[in-house]
């Protein structure tokens, strides 16, 4: 459980070692708002940014 500004959040420890350095934002955009992840060991992307390899 990592806890920032009042925000909780749950990771698996499973999952735990795909989010090492990997900055979460929140964004508001035209299209709508959500969670924004910024992952630096990201190799490959499709183009829509939703998939991705590490």
């Amino acid at each position: 459980v990592y806890e920032f500004e009042g925000l909780k959040i749950f990771v698996d420890q499973m999952s735990e070692m795909y989010l090492n350095d990997v900055e979460v934002d929140y964004v508001e955009t035209i299209e709508g708002a959500g969670f924004k992840f910024n992952n630096p060991n990201v190799k490959n992307t499709c183009g829509c940014g939703s998939s991705f390899s590490v």
